[in-house]
């Protein structure tokens, strides 16, 4: 049974993670969490409600959320930096008793269409000229190079594509998209069509202003 985190956000591996701690029933998940090995537990997009007071309604892909560091306040109140890491897919989830629960499994990439670098270096350079777009409307001057380089230090295509991800100013769902996506090649693909529709966004607000 895996201790389960339910945020507004969807996380991507290779993200940090800060967290401040105050509700009981997470208190409650921090302390079986650090009373362990390898003080982990489950990160998962919350589709409808809020984080606080339960009720809410979870999607069913996340990440391990690593606890890499913890500083104890008392009266419940922690505070955390997590690293996230490995891609899961809930089973079933359990009563929230005392927090919520949920049987996982690790979620690899699974084998799909083949895919070319050259495709991520595709998606790469519409980063660029959409980061280059939003600092000429400014008046500034940016690089877009610099806000892409070093997302394949891995040699992972699925850590390089959760990397640029994480780099473009997106809504949530599509987050979700290209953290669910079964393959690296539907990972590409979900994140070309999330930096068209931001690319978009931006071309309609500049024409608009």
């Amino acid at each position: 049974m895996t201790p389960m985190f339910p945020l507004e956000v969807a996380m991507l591996p290779g993200e940090e993670l800060p967290l401040r701690i105050f509700e009981p029933r997470y208190a409650a998940l921090v302390q079986h969490c650090l009373a362990t090995d390898d003080p982990a537990f489950g990160v998962v997009l919350i589709s409808a409600g809020r984080e606080v007071g339960g009720g809410d309604s979870r999607s069913d892909v996340g990440a391990l959320a690593h606890i890499t560091e913890s500083a104890d306040f008392g009266d419940g109140r922690y505070r955390l930096r997590c690293v996230m890491a490995e891609r899961i897919r809930v089973l079933e989830w359990h009563p929230d008793d005392p927090y919520p629960r949920a049987a996982v499994e690790v979620w690899p990439d699974e084998p799909g269409a083949a895919f070319d670098v050259d495709a991520i270096r595709d998606v790469e350079d519409r980063m660029v000229a959409l980061f280059e777009r939003i600092a000429a409307a400014r008046g500034a001057q940016v690089n877009g190079r610099d806000i892409v380089e070093g997302a394949d230090e891995s040699g992972d295509p699925a850590m390089w594509l959760y990397a640029l991800a994480s780099r473009v100013p997106m809504g949530q769902a599509d987050r979700y998209a290209v953290l669910s996506a079964p393959s690296v090649a539907a990972r590409v693909a979900a994140l070309r069509d999330a930096v068209e529709t931001v690319t978009a966004m931006v071309e309609f607000q500049l024409s608009d202003g």
